[in-house]
């Protein structure tokens, strides 16, 4: 019996030396000597590279196809940059790569921070909603009759053809008395719509619209409006020329809106970050970035990765912002809900 206790003690003792001896090793591999400060130092550089380049986005030039805007349109996604070169950084045992890792991670929670919390509030007068629904759509109606089911007082189409004008007028006249079309763009309202007309965003045909909705706590000018697509080439990088000519004709209607509480709808195909789009963000308020619930990723539908569609404001609070179930767009409509 005393040998076979002194057994299992001793085997106890061995195991927990054994314990010991690990966490020694560990905590070894990561004393702060001269070679662990060595190791790591090209991570490091990366994370300060990556930390530069989300600080100070707005000074990259656009002078070689469009790079700062393209940067600008997917500049969340580069914090997913931090925890590989977290994980980069454990890997080569490196503390000089894992303490530089901070650098750009402080950067990613300074400019998205506020956006991973719900801001939302239980408020507001009016609701809209923002779809573009893609020409090609195969089921316009159906498309039109998951919009209207949202409730919202105000909905707004972008990117509608003539051949499916007739069913989306057919299946939201129930729910919309009120309508208005100008080219491709469309503006659906519960309310009264009056001083409704084309806005000339230099294009040669029609994507934008504004209306005034006569609601009972008063007017509010509505603008709707698709601006140009933009695309990457090869040879030509970021080719959003064209829909930077078009923010700037869109930014000088909604500076000369003589009604003071202004909501603009649409598809900018741009993000609130592209400085291309300043015309027009450095006037108006992102509902998401004021009341959203995440970052409100709206394209491709399949796989949101940037919000390029937006309900902004002028004079009017948001309280609420969210994207809605997809349609056979490929885009998610957006919604919101404002006070008057």
């Amino acid at each position: 019996m005393a040998q076979a206790y002194r057994a299992e003690t001793g085997s106890r003792g061995s195991g927990a030396a054994r314990s010991g001896s690990r966490l020694r090793r560990l905590r070894g591999d990561w004393r702060p000597d001269r070679g662990s400060l060595r190791r790591g130092l090209v991570l490091a550089f990366f994370a300060v590279v990556l930390a530069l380049v989300m600080a100070v986005h707005s000074y990259i030039p656009n002078a070689v196809g469009n790079l700062g805007s393209l940067i600008e349109t997917f500049l969340p996604w580069l914090g997913l940059g931090v925890p590989l070169l977290l994980l980069l950084g454990f890997a080569r045992k490196s503390l000089t790569a894992v303490v530089a890792v901070v650098l750009p991670a402080a950067v990613w929670v300074n400019l998205f921070g506020s956006l991973v919390f719900d801001k939302a509030g239980t408020g507001g007068d009016l609701t809209v909603v923002t779809h573009n629904v893609n020409a090609g759509n195969p089921d316009p109606e159906g498309t039109a009759h998951k919009v209207a089911a949202s409730g919202a007082d105000v909905v707004a189409l972008e990117e509608l053809s003539p051949q499916a004008m007739p069913a989306y007028k057919r299946a939201l006249a129930r729910t919309y008395r009120y309508h208005t079309v100008e080219g491709t763009v469309g503006l659906w309202s519960k309310h009264p719509l009056s001083d409704s007309r084309p806005v000339d965003i230099k294009m040669g045909w029609t994507r934008a619209l504004r209306t005034t909705v006569n609601t009972p706590q008063g007017d509010v000018a509505v603008y709707v409006a698709h601006l140009p697509s933009v695309r990457v080439k090869a040879d030509a990088g970021f080719t959003a020329g064209q829909r930077d000519n078009s923010a700037e004709a869109l930014g000088i209607a909604i500076r000369d809106e003589p009604v003071e509480k202004v909501v603009l709808l649409g598809d900018l195909n741009g993000t609130m970050n592209d400085r291309a789009l300043a015309p027009v963000t450095s006037q108006l308020r992102s509902t998401q970035g004021a009341a959203g619930d995440g970052f409100g990723f709206s394209w491709p539908a399949g796989f949101p990765a940037a919000r390029i569609d937006q309900i902004m404001v002028r004079d009017v609070e948001p309280e609420a912002s969210w994207t809605l179930p997809g349609t056979d767009s490929d885009h998610l409509p957006l919604a919101a809900r404002v006070s008057l």
